[in-house]
Protein backbone atom coordinates (compact mmCIF):
# COMPACT_ATOMS: atom_id res chain seq x y z
CA UNK A 1 0.00 0.00 0.00
CA UNK A 2 0.92 3.41 -0.57
CA UNK A 3 1.55 5.57 2.13
CA UNK A 4 0.98 8.80 0.81
CA UNK A 5 -0.51 11.82 2.89
CA UNK A 6 -4.17 12.69 1.76
CA UNK A 7 -7.06 15.73 2.69
CA UNK A 8 -10.24 14.45 2.30
CA UNK A 9 -12.33 17.59 1.64
CA UNK A 10 -15.94 17.40 2.11
CA UNK A 11 -18.77 19.62 1.27
CA UNK A 12 -21.91 19.92 2.72
CA UNK A 13 -24.72 22.52 3.54
CA UNK A 14 -26.81 22.44 6.34
CA UNK A 15 -27.22 18.78 6.21
CA UNK A 16 -26.45 18.20 9.52
CA UNK A 17 -28.16 14.58 10.32
CA UNK A 18 -26.14 13.35 6.88
CA UNK A 19 -22.64 14.59 7.63
CA UNK A 20 -23.27 12.89 10.86
CA UNK A 21 -23.53 9.45 9.11
CA UNK A 22 -20.75 10.17 6.64
CA UNK A 23 -18.06 10.89 9.49
CA UNK A 24 -19.30 7.98 11.32
CA UNK A 25 -18.08 6.15 7.79
CA UNK A 26 -14.60 8.10 8.64
CA UNK A 27 -14.42 7.36 11.98
CA UNK A 28 -13.76 3.54 11.16
CA UNK A 29 -11.00 3.83 7.66
CA UNK A 30 -8.73 1.40 7.29
CA UNK A 31 -6.18 4.28 6.19
CA UNK A 32 -5.14 6.00 8.88
CA UNK A 33 -2.64 9.13 6.72
CA UNK A 34 -5.41 11.61 6.23
CA UNK A 35 -7.31 14.67 7.73
CA UNK A 36 -10.47 15.93 6.42
CA UNK A 37 -11.29 19.20 5.67
CA UNK A 38 -15.31 20.09 6.11
CA UNK A 39 -16.45 22.76 2.85
CA UNK A 40 -19.22 23.91 4.53
CA UNK A 41 -21.22 26.73 1.69
CA UNK A 42 -23.12 28.61 4.58
CA UNK A 43 -24.55 26.13 7.02
CA UNK A 44 -26.11 26.97 10.15
CA UNK A 45 -25.03 26.77 14.05
CA UNK A 46 -26.15 22.94 14.00
CA UNK A 47 -23.68 22.39 11.77
CA UNK A 48 -20.99 23.70 13.74
CA UNK A 49 -22.06 22.09 16.86
CA UNK A 50 -21.87 18.31 15.31
CA UNK A 51 -18.45 18.84 13.98
CA UNK A 52 -16.99 20.85 17.43
CA UNK A 53 -18.68 17.43 19.27
CA UNK A 54 -17.03 14.85 16.52
CA UNK A 55 -13.49 16.61 17.32
CA UNK A 56 -13.51 16.10 20.70
CA UNK A 57 -12.86 12.05 20.00
CA UNK A 58 -12.10 11.40 16.18
CA UNK A 59 -9.78 9.58 14.76
CA UNK A 60 -8.15 12.29 12.63
CA UNK A 61 -8.03 15.97 12.34
CA UNK A 62 -11.02 17.48 11.56
CA UNK A 63 -11.27 21.36 10.18
CA UNK A 64 -14.05 23.62 9.43
CA UNK A 65 -13.88 25.60 6.49
CA UNK A 66 -17.32 27.85 6.68
CA UNK A 67 -18.52 31.15 4.66
CA UNK A 68 -21.30 32.89 4.72
CA UNK A 69 -24.13 32.17 3.08
CA UNK A 70 -24.65 34.02 0.14
CA UNK A 71 -26.81 31.51 -2.39
CA UNK A 72 -24.90 28.75 -3.49
CA UNK A 73 -21.19 29.32 -3.74
CA UNK A 74 -19.92 25.78 -3.16
CA UNK A 75 -17.12 25.98 -6.01
CA UNK A 76 -15.24 29.05 -4.52
CA UNK A 77 -15.36 27.28 -1.12
CA UNK A 78 -13.67 24.51 -2.55
CA UNK A 79 -10.56 26.54 -3.97
CA UNK A 80 -10.37 27.48 -0.59
CA UNK A 81 -10.30 23.86 0.92
CA UNK A 82 -7.65 22.92 -2.18
CA UNK A 83 -5.15 26.07 -0.96
CA UNK A 84 -6.04 24.87 2.25
CA UNK A 85 -5.02 21.54 2.02
CA UNK A 86 -1.71 20.35 4.07
CA UNK A 87 -1.21 17.29 1.90
CA UNK A 88 0.41 16.26 -1.10
CA UNK A 89 -2.85 13.93 -2.09
CA UNK A 90 -6.91 15.35 -2.42
CA UNK A 91 -9.70 12.94 -2.52
CA UNK A 92 -13.35 15.57 -2.84
CA UNK A 93 -16.50 14.00 -1.30
CA UNK A 94 -19.76 15.25 -0.51
CA UNK A 95 -21.95 15.28 2.99
CA UNK A 96 -24.45 12.94 2.02
CA UNK A 97 -21.82 10.09 1.00
CA UNK A 98 -20.67 7.15 3.38
CA UNK A 99 -17.53 5.10 2.31
CA UNK A 100 -16.72 2.09 2.71
CA UNK A 101 -14.52 1.57 5.50
CA UNK A 102 -11.71 0.81 3.01
CA UNK A 103 -12.41 3.97 0.56
CA UNK A 104 -9.62 6.04 1.28
CA UNK A 105 -7.12 3.06 1.12
CA UNK A 106 -8.40 2.25 -2.11
CA UNK A 107 -7.74 6.16 -3.35
CA UNK A 108 -4.06 5.63 -1.73
CA UNK A 109 -3.27 2.65 -3.74
CA UNK A 110 -4.43 3.92 -6.92
CA UNK A 111 -2.80 7.61 -7.16
CA UNK A 112 -1.15 7.75 -9.77
CA UNK A 113 0.82 10.59 -11.50
CA UNK A 114 -1.24 11.87 -14.41
CA UNK A 115 -4.14 10.62 -13.13
CA UNK A 116 -6.79 11.30 -11.52
CA UNK A 117 -9.42 8.66 -10.18
CA UNK A 118 -13.22 8.15 -10.68
CA UNK A 119 -15.04 6.43 -8.03
CA UNK A 120 -18.01 4.58 -7.86
CA UNK A 121 -21.75 5.84 -5.77
CA UNK A 122 -24.42 3.62 -5.06
CA UNK A 123 -27.78 6.26 -4.95
CA UNK A 124 -30.03 5.13 -2.04
CA UNK A 125 -34.00 5.87 -1.36
CA UNK A 126 -34.98 8.49 1.43
CA UNK A 127 -36.52 5.80 3.37
CA UNK A 128 -33.41 4.11 3.24
CA UNK A 129 -31.21 7.30 3.63
CA UNK A 130 -32.92 7.94 6.96
CA UNK A 131 -32.95 4.62 8.61
CA UNK A 132 -29.11 3.92 8.27
CA UNK A 133 -28.17 4.35 12.40
CA UNK A 134 -24.34 4.98 13.23
CA UNK A 135 -24.42 1.00 14.31
CA UNK A 136 -25.44 0.04 10.69
CA UNK A 137 -21.86 2.08 9.37
CA UNK A 138 -19.61 0.94 12.00
CA UNK A 139 -20.71 -2.44 11.68
CA UNK A 140 -20.67 -2.00 7.38
CA UNK A 141 -24.25 -3.93 7.40
CA UNK A 142 -25.03 -0.57 5.38
CA UNK A 143 -23.52 -1.77 2.75
CA UNK A 144 -24.77 -5.49 2.41
CA UNK A 145 -27.08 -5.62 -0.64
CA UNK A 146 -29.55 -8.41 1.44
CA UNK A 147 -29.48 -6.03 4.01
CA UNK A 148 -30.38 -3.15 2.15
CA UNK A 149 -32.87 -4.58 -0.03
CA UNK A 150 -35.00 -6.21 3.04
CA UNK A 151 -35.66 -2.78 3.96
CA UNK A 152 -36.12 -0.94 0.24
CA UNK A 153 -36.17 -3.71 -2.89
CA UNK A 154 -35.20 -0.99 -5.39
CA UNK A 155 -31.61 -1.24 -5.71
CA UNK A 156 -30.56 -1.32 -9.16
CA UNK A 157 -28.73 -3.73 -11.26
CA UNK A 158 -25.60 -1.00 -11.19
CA UNK A 159 -25.65 -0.57 -7.39
CA UNK A 160 -26.05 -4.39 -7.13
CA UNK A 161 -22.81 -4.96 -9.16
CA UNK A 162 -21.12 -1.94 -6.83
CA UNK A 163 -22.06 -3.24 -3.66
CA UNK A 164 -21.43 -7.27 -4.37
CA UNK A 165 -18.64 -7.49 -6.22
CA UNK A 166 -15.07 -8.01 -4.67
CA UNK A 167 -11.51 -8.45 -4.93
CA UNK A 168 -10.52 -9.51 -8.57
CA UNK A 169 -14.07 -9.31 -9.57
CA UNK A 170 -14.02 -5.67 -8.72
CA UNK A 171 -11.01 -4.71 -10.60
CA UNK A 172 -12.13 -6.59 -13.93
CA UNK A 173 -15.68 -4.59 -13.98
CA UNK A 174 -13.43 -1.51 -13.52
CA UNK A 175 -12.04 -2.84 -16.79
CA UNK A 176 -14.47 -3.83 -18.56
CA UNK A 177 -17.10 -1.32 -17.61
CA UNK A 178 -18.40 0.83 -20.60
CA UNK A 179 -19.21 3.87 -18.22
CA UNK A 180 -16.59 6.85 -18.95
CA UNK A 181 -14.73 8.02 -15.53
CA UNK A 182 -15.81 11.11 -14.59
CA UNK A 183 -14.51 13.50 -11.93
CA UNK A 184 -17.08 13.46 -10.29
CA UNK A 185 -17.37 15.18 -6.45
CA UNK A 186 -18.78 12.54 -4.81
CA UNK A 187 -15.80 10.53 -5.25
CA UNK A 188 -12.80 11.55 -7.09
CA UNK A 189 -9.35 12.32 -6.09
CA UNK A 190 -6.05 13.86 -7.66
CA UNK A 191 -2.83 15.00 -6.44
CA UNK A 192 -2.94 18.67 -4.99
CA UNK A 193 -0.35 20.14 -7.27
CA UNK A 194 -2.47 19.15 -10.49
CA UNK A 195 -5.66 20.84 -8.76
CA UNK A 196 -3.57 24.04 -8.63
CA UNK A 197 -2.01 23.83 -12.20
CA UNK A 198 -5.56 24.21 -13.64
CA UNK A 199 -6.54 26.80 -10.80
CA UNK A 200 -8.82 24.69 -9.40
CA UNK A 201 -12.74 25.04 -10.07
CA UNK A 202 -14.35 27.53 -12.13
CA UNK A 203 -16.05 29.48 -9.84
CA UNK A 204 -18.77 30.85 -12.04
CA UNK A 205 -20.55 27.80 -12.41
CA UNK A 206 -23.42 26.85 -9.96
CA UNK A 207 -24.92 23.23 -9.71
CA UNK A 208 -25.10 20.93 -11.99
CA UNK A 209 -21.35 20.17 -13.46
CA UNK A 210 -18.57 21.85 -12.64
CA UNK A 211 -16.52 18.84 -11.56
CA UNK A 212 -16.85 17.26 -14.72
CA UNK A 213 -15.72 20.85 -16.22
CA UNK A 214 -12.73 20.28 -14.01
CA UNK A 215 -12.06 16.50 -15.18
CA UNK A 216 -12.20 18.42 -18.77
CA UNK A 217 -9.68 20.07 -17.97
CA UNK A 218 -7.65 17.75 -15.87
CA UNK A 219 -7.56 16.03 -19.44
CA UNK A 220 -6.63 19.14 -21.33
CA UNK A 221 -3.80 19.61 -19.22
CA UNK A 222 -3.00 15.76 -19.51
CA UNK A 223 -4.42 14.07 -16.55
CA UNK A 224 -6.25 11.18 -17.80
CA UNK A 225 -8.97 9.26 -15.55
CA UNK A 226 -8.65 5.74 -14.10
CA UNK A 227 -11.52 4.32 -13.08
CA UNK A 228 -11.88 2.58 -9.58
CA UNK A 229 -16.31 2.70 -9.64
CA UNK A 230 -16.09 -0.55 -8.20
CA UNK A 231 -13.28 -0.47 -5.80
CA UNK A 232 -14.04 2.52 -4.38
CA UNK A 233 -17.42 3.11 -3.13
CA UNK A 234 -19.86 5.51 -1.30
CA UNK A 235 -23.57 5.77 -0.24
CA UNK A 236 -24.73 8.26 -1.89
CA UNK A 237 -27.88 9.53 0.72
CA UNK A 238 -30.94 11.30 -0.76
CA UNK A 239 -31.94 14.48 -0.09
CA UNK A 240 -33.89 17.40 -2.05
CA UNK A 241 -32.01 19.73 -4.64
CA UNK A 242 -33.77 23.15 -4.46
CA UNK A 243 -30.60 24.71 -6.30
CA UNK A 244 -30.88 22.84 -9.11
CA UNK A 245 -31.91 25.15 -11.90
CA UNK A 246 -32.74 24.92 -15.58
CA UNK A 247 -30.71 28.85 -15.73
CA UNK A 248 -27.60 27.17 -13.77
CA UNK A 249 -27.98 23.84 -16.20
CA UNK A 250 -27.71 25.97 -19.22
CA UNK A 251 -25.09 28.73 -17.94
CA UNK A 252 -22.56 25.46 -16.89
CA UNK A 253 -22.99 23.64 -19.88
CA UNK A 254 -21.86 26.80 -22.43
CA UNK A 255 -18.97 27.10 -19.49
CA UNK A 256 -17.75 23.12 -20.41
CA UNK A 257 -18.94 23.61 -24.45
CA UNK A 258 -16.15 26.56 -24.19
CA UNK A 259 -13.83 24.28 -21.84
CA UNK A 260 -13.81 21.58 -24.24
CA UNK A 261 -13.75 23.62 -27.74
CA UNK A 262 -10.79 25.84 -26.75
CA UNK A 263 -8.83 23.21 -24.85
CA UNK A 264 -9.19 25.37 -21.53
CA UNK A 265 -6.73 24.53 -18.73
CA UNK A 266 -6.39 27.19 -16.25
CA UNK A 267 -9.74 28.61 -15.49
CA UNK A 268 -9.20 32.32 -15.89
CA UNK A 269 -12.57 32.21 -12.55
CA UNK A 270 -10.70 29.89 -10.27
CA UNK A 271 -7.98 30.05 -7.25
CA UNK A 272 -6.49 32.91 -8.55
CA UNK A 273 -8.81 35.80 -10.68
CA UNK A 274 -6.45 35.47 -14.28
Amino acid sequence: MKNINITVIISTYNAPKWLEKVLWGYSIQTYKNFDIIIADDGSDEDTKKLIEEFKKNFPFKIYHLWHEDKDYRRQKLLNKAIVKAKNEYIIMTDGDCIPKKDFVEVHAKYARKKKFLSGGYCKLSLKLSRLISKDDILNERCFDIKWLKSIDNNLGFSQSLKLGSSGTTEKLLDIITLTNPSFNNMNSSAWKKDFMAINGYDERMQYGGPDRELGERFENYGISALQIRHQAVCLHLDHPRGYKTQESLEKNLAIRKESKTKKVIKTPFGIEKL
